[in-house]
């Protein structure tokens, strides 16, 4: 079975940063999707660094890929935002607005999700690795 995942913003930076087990998961995977809340991140980050236009290029690189492409959300992504919002909301554990975006991505996509963020502990729909 193909497998698709969708990256993270800390991901994506351990993968930067040659960490194995990112490197491998990304390897080993058909195709590869940064949610627009991810790459939003990682270009705000760049803006309050001192290597923006080197982590640019590098994440230019990266998205230039054949098996990467950006997840944008769309209506039906709001569908998905406002149940996860309601569930996490009843469970008592919010998450921040980018990670929820993020599990609405990922859940309308039907993806796997790579991620070192314990906030999506809380939504078992999502697999994470």
């Amino acid at each position: 079975m193909a497998m698709r995942i969708a990256i993270d913003t800390n991901c994506y930076r351990d993968f930067c940063e040659d960490d194995a087990n990112a490197r491998a998961v990304l390897q080993s995977a058909d195709r590869i999707l940064m949610p627009l809340p991810v790459v939003a991140e990682l270009r705000a980050g760049f803006a309050c660094g001192t290597l923006a236009r080197e982590n640019e290029r590098v994440l230019s690189m990266f998205l230039d890929r054949p098996r990467v492409g950006i997840l944008m959300p769309d209506e039906q992504t709001t569908f998905h935002y406002g149940r996860l919002y309601a569930q996490l909301r009843n469970q008592g554990t919010p998450v921040p607005t980018n990670d929820l975006w993020i599990a609405a991505l990922v859940t309308q996509h039907r993806l796997t999700l790579l991620t070192r963020d314990d906030h999506f502990k809380h939504l078992p729909q999502i697999p994470c690795v």
